[in-house]
């Protein structure tokens, strides 16, 4: 797969994976080499090989990325329909999970276009007592910039991908 040519698929995949598990897993190295890995439901991807979060809830991955701004993000397809007809059928029509590779930039503010993506992906909880309480004010993103994707081989179910 290439970033830049297969930028859509990605989209695509990422977007199956968010609506089976609603985060993804980015992976950072603390000051002490070791790998850490966080839960990010806000991640977006935009433009060909970029994407942004919004870095509220995050308290060990700013710390990472300031050291070592090098970060791994997989998106894993966990549908329980899409597993059950790839069983039945003995393989995957599309790649059960991805993983971009990349560096974290800096953190800003949201624009307003990122902010009106955001409430529209969590408009349906807004009556929720929790609504305002996780999302109301979320105003800072971090803009990821990948340079590069690999999908997840699991045997001969993925052969003919």
């Amino acid at each position: 797969m290439d970033i830049q040519q297969d930028w859509q698929q990605i989209r695509r995949i990422f977007a199956q994976s968010f609506s089976s598990s609603s985060h993804y897993a980015i992976a950072s190295i603390g000051e002490d080499g070791l790998p850490h890995v966080t839960p990010i439901g806000s991640l977006m991807l935009t433009e060909p090989g970029k994407g942004i979060f919004f870095e509220k809830f995050t308290r060990q991955l700013p710390t990472n990325i300031s050291h070592n701004a090098s970060i791994c993000v997989l998106a894993v397809n966990s549908g329980r329909w899409f597993w059950f007809k790839s069983l039945l059928r003995g393989g995957f029509d599309n790649w059960p999970a991805l993983r971009l590779k990349g560096v974290a930039g800096e953190r800003r503010e949201a624009s307003e276009e990122e902010c009106k993506r955001w409430f529209k992906r969590v408009n349906a909880m807004s009556f929720t007592k929790g609504y305002d309480l996780m999302w109301k004010d979320m105003c800072q993103v971090r803009e990821l910039h990948f340079h590069s994707v690999e999908p997840v081989k699991i045997g001969a179910m993925t052969r003919g991908l």
